[in-house]
């Protein structure tokens, strides 16, 4: 638990806090960002951030469906956490598997940079201009189907990395374009290098992404407040609707599963997909419900996805047939 430092009068005057993160460029971003918006709190508190190398950080060369998917980026941390050597975790939101261990929480939901998807090109071609045969370079099988179910005619390339490494290896590994999250980009000031925001009606963003996520203990009566303090409370809404529905179809890295939502006058719009991994068939539907009744529609979302055809589909991904 944080270190707190109480006068004879019993009010607080002075806080430590731990926040453990993985160790790249943009997740080092994300742990300062909070750790500012913890500090501005109050003067009282001070904020440590501890780098903690993830098995996703050392496996580098396999694609993530092949060596286990999301909990490869927050395993180790969550550990810290759960043992007391942190504080609290800060995560990239699409980095979280949809079950939470036993004993840790989700404790707030900042407010979500832009969720789309981006396209930077060698040569400063739009999507849709590309060359036939162009190599576009990703490892994300939810990109991947997307980009090919719209142009069968594009190569995918495996891409795996830091943000930074990606960016390097689009020329040095003589591609075309790659696809990366915008909001990555965004946070670490590369938006110039932005070729194209690609829309969603053609490519649906992963579930969560642009949120981050501050995972803390259950029941932390010390920082619980603090991190509540930083929760954006349509931001969290739209969150637990997306993830709802990941969990339903029990996807992760290794199905193209997709998810989006948007509050708007009360009202929330989820839009999300199902597709094989070539592209060639796509499940997407879009549900509406009021903004508080988030689980209610990721759920009935996701069992509408299995009703039009998508349970074959997870069933054969799995399975390891498509």
């Amino acid at each position: 638990m944080a270190p707190v430092m109480e006068s004879e009068t019993g009010k607080i005057i002075s806080q430590k806090i731990v926040i453990g993160t993985r160790g790249s460029q943009l997740a080092l971003w994300q742990a300062n960002h909070i750790k500012a918006a913890l500090e501005s709190l109050s003067p009282n508190i001070s904020v440590k951030i501890a780098v903690i190398k993830t098995k996703g950080d050392i496996i580098l060369d396999v694609p993530l469906a092949k060596v286990g998917g999301k909990g490869l980026f927050v395993k180790e941390i969550e550990e810290a956490l759960l043992d007391g050597r942190i504080d609290i975790a800060v995560h990239s939101m699409k980095d979280m598997p949809s079950e939470i261990p036993a004993g840790l929480c989700i404790g707030a939901v900042p407010e979500r940079e832009i969720p789309a998807d981006v396209l930077i090109s060698r040569n400063g071609d739009t999507f849709s201009r590309l060359k036939t045969g162009a190599k576009i370079g990703t490892s994300s099988l939810r990109r991947a189907a997307q980009i090919l179910h719209a142009r069968p005619d594009i190569n995918i390339v495996p891409l795996r990395g830091n943000l930074d490494t990606r960016l390097k290896k689009l020329t040095r590994e003589n591609l075309d374009a790659i696809v990366l999250a915008a909001a990555g980009v965004r946070r670490l000031g590369l938006e110039d290098q932005i070729t194209e925001y690609l829309d969603d009606s053609m490519m649906l963003p992963a579930v969560g992404q642009g949120a981050l996520c501050i995972e803390m203990r259950d029941h932390d009566s010390v920082i619980g407040p603090l991190v509540t303090a930083l929760d954006h409370a349509n931001t969290h809404s739209i969150v637990l609707a997306e993830r709802t529905f990941l969990k339903r179809l029990e996807g992760g890295c290794q199905t193209p599963i997709a998810a989006h939502g948007k509050i708007n006058s009360g009202n929330l719009r989820l839009t999300g997909l199902v597709a094989t991994t070539d592209g060639s068939t796509l499940i997407r539907e879009t549900l509406s419900g009021p903004e508080d009744q988030p689980e209610k529609i990721g759920l009935e979302l996701a069992n509408l996805l299995l009703l039009k055809g998508a349970q074959p589909i997870l069933d054969k991904l799995r399975a390891g047939i498509i």
